[in-house]
């Protein structure tokens, strides 16, 4: 996978970048969250997709952790350069990984949509009987 990509759309989430960004700044999630005025457990959100910020947050992130709004929210612009980025390129298998995991909490948050929906009406069937 080329060094570039490493944190691109394809490669990595919002929570993967935002994580690493906080990571490189050597900051943990408490010490972010209070610098952005936000609860711990949103950030922690934020770093598993479970959510996403709102534009000021997403802004004021980019400014503490120094890298562009388009590279957090997409990969593209200013952020940081691949870990390692020799080795990435020669492991192929380690770009497969990160692909088949990618793949997977789609998978898995999609499915966690549909039980909720099912959920959702079994109840009302069960209320009517």
């Amino acid at each position: 996978m080329p060094a570039e990509d490493w944190y691109g759309p394809d490669a990595a989430t919002f929570g993967d970048r935002l994580a690493a960004a906080r990571e490189y700044a050597q900051m943990s999630q408490a010490q972010m969250a209070r610098r952005l005025g936000i609860r711990a457990s949103t950030l922690r959100y934020w770093e598993q997709d479970l959510s996403e910020p709102r534009a000021n947050h997403l802004s004021i992130m980019a400014g503490v952790l120094n890298v562009s709004m388009m590279w957090l929210m997409n990969g593209e612009g200013e952020g940081l350069d691949a870990p390692n980025a020799d080795a990435a390129e020669t492991d192929s298998d380690v770009a497969t990984i990160l692909r088949d995991m990618r793949d997977l909490r789609v998978t898995i948050s999609q499915s966690s949509e549909q039980l909720g929906r099912l959920e959702k009406r079994l109840r009302a069937v069960l209320k009517d009987t």
